[in-house]
C-alpha cells in the first residue's frame, strides 16, 4: 500500500536502471552539498578553528563545541540531507505525489500502539541479532577485506561514541533531535518512502521491495558488525509501511527507536544505568524470544488492521 505516484517517464519500468543510477547521483550530491555548507558554517556558529575543525574530522575529539559542531554537521548533512533529496527527486525529477492527506488519514493511535509494540519486540530480538552479527567471520581469502571493514567499524564506532557521550541536558536534547527526529524522518522519506516503494514497482513484490530497501539501508551505514540487525531494523519499518500505506508510522517508530537508544546511553553516562552501547558480550535468549513473538504478533495484526475503502489508491 505505500504510495509512490508518478507518470513521469523516467519512473516507468522500463527505465528503471536510469531511475536508480539518478537516485543514488541526486542523493549524494545532496549529502555532499549540505555537509559541506555545515562544515562551512561551523567556524562562525561554535567558534572553532579550522585547524580544530579539520582535527575534528579526522578524530581529534578534544576540541571545545565539539560534540555539538558534529552534531549540527551530522543533522544538517545526513538527517535533513535525506529528506532534502528525497523531496529533490519526488518533486523535481520524477513527479511523484506521495499522498500525504491520505497517509495521514491512515493514521490512528491504536496502531500507533502497535507499531510501537513492533519497534519494542524489534529492539529485543535485535540484541541476538548483534550477538550473533559480531561473532561473524569471513573466509581467509577475505582477511584483507575483513580487517578493512573492522578498521572502518572501530573509527565509526568512535564517533558514534563521541557523538552520545552526552553531559548535559542540551546536549541530550540535540542528540535527540538530530539521531532520533531528524534521522527518522530522513531516512524513512528517502528509503521507504522513495527506495522502498520503487522497488516495489520495479521487483513487483512488496517483500522484495521490503527486503532490498532494507539491505541498502543497512549497507550505506558501513558498519558490517551491525549489518544484519540494521537490516532487520530497515525490514521492520518497511513493512510498518508496506502493511499500513502510511509513512507516519515508520517514521515514528524510527524516532522511537534512536531516541530510546539515546536516552539510554545519557543516563548511563550519568550511572543511572548500566549500558553499554560497544557490548556483544552476550544476549538473553528468553527475551529476544519474547521479543520475536512480539514482533511477529504486531506485524500480523498491522496487517489484518482495515483501512476504509475511500482511503484506499487503485
Amino acid at each position: 500500500m505505500e504510495i509512490y505516484e508518478t507518470h513521469s517517464e523516467i519512473a516507468q519500468r522500463k527505465s528503471w536502471l536510469l531511475s536508480l543510477i539518478v537516485i543514488v547521483l541526486v542523493a549524494f550530491g545532496v549529502l555532499i552539498l549540505l555537509q559541506g555548507i555545515a562544515l562551512a558554517l561551523v567556524p562562525v556558529l561554535f567558534n572553532i578553528p579550522i585547524d580544530d575543525l579539520l582535527g575534528l574530522i579526522n578524530g581529534n575529539y578534544d576540541v571545545p563545541n565539539g560534540r555539538m559542531a558534529m552534531l549540527f554537521v551530522q543533522g544538517l548533512g545526513s538527517g535533513i540531507g535525506f529528506w532534502v533529496a528525497a523531496w529533490v527527486i519526488t518533486t523535481f525529477i520524477e513527479k511523484a505525489n506521495l499522498k500525504w492527506d491520505v497517509q495521514l488519514s491512515r493514521f490512528n493511535w491504536k496502531a500507533l500502539g502497535l507499531v510501537l509494540a513492533i519497534t519494542v519486540g524489534g529492539m529485543l530480538f535485535n540484541s541476538f541479532l548483534v550477538y550473533f552479527n559480531s561473532n561473524l567471520s569471513l573466509p581467509e581469502f577475505m582477511s584483507g577485506i575483513e580487517a578493512w571493514m573492522k578498521e572502518t567499524e572501530d573509527q565509526l564506532m568512535g564517533l558514534t561514541k563521541f557523538l552520545t557521550d552526552f553531559q548535559t541536558i542540551p546536549e541530550l536534547i540535540t542528540g535527540i533531535l538530530v539521531i532520533g527526529v531528524l534521522a527518522g524522518i530522513g531516512e524513512e522519506m528517502f528509503f521507504r518512502g522513495l527506495v522502498q516503494a520503487k522497488m516495489h514497482r520495479y521487483l513487483k513484490s512488496g517483500h522484495w521491495g521490503v527486503w532490498m530497501t532494507a539491505i541498502i539501508f543497512s549497507a550505506i551505514h558501513l558498519q558490517f558488525y551491525g549489518f544484519l540487525p540494521r537490516v532487520f531494523l530497515g525490514a521492520i519499518f518497511g513493512y510498518m509501511y508496506l502493511y499500513s500505506g502510511s509513512l507516519i508510522y515508520p517514521i515514528l517508530a524510527h524516532i522511537f527507536n534512536n531516541s530510546f537508544t539515546v536516552i539510554m546511553v545519557y543516563l548511563s553516562n550519568q550511572g543511572v544505568i548500566d549500558f553499554d552501547l560497544e557490548s556483544t558480550d552476550d544476549v538473553s535468549y528468553v527475551a529476544s524470544l519474547t521479543g520475536l513473538l512480539v514482533l511477529l504478533a504486531g506485524i500480523y495484526y498491522l496487517k489484518k488492521m482495515k483501512i476504509p475503502k475511500h482511503e484506499q489508491l487503485d
